[in-house]
């Protein structure tokens, strides 16, 4: 009965939309000091998340975060025509 409880309270663990999963996110980076993009990694590591299923649960402005991280770190081709340093 006790495997029971804990595999309901996993779940409602689980089931949240992208505005939560955002604000978890953005808690961490805050928290932690890390990247978005290992923010995402360490929350699926830490709740046993497979993290190809987590793309519907990240927001258009998370999206454009990590985006930006990684056109920073390189790990994304610039635009052409570069970006403006704002």
């Amino acid at each position: 009965m006790v495997s029971s409880e804990s595999e309901d309270h996993h779940k409602k663990e689980v089931i949240m939309n992208s505005k939560e999963f955002s604000l978890k996110i953005e808690s961490i980076v805050k928290e932690k000091r890390i990247s978005y993009m290992d923010a995402v990694i360490l929350y699926c590591e830490e709740n046993d998340i497979d993290t190809g299923t987590v793309s519907p649960l990240v927001s258009k402005s998370l999206k454009e975060k990590i985006k930006v991280e990684a056109i920073d770190l390189r790990m994304l081709n610039t635009p052409k025509g570069g970006i403006l340093p704002v």
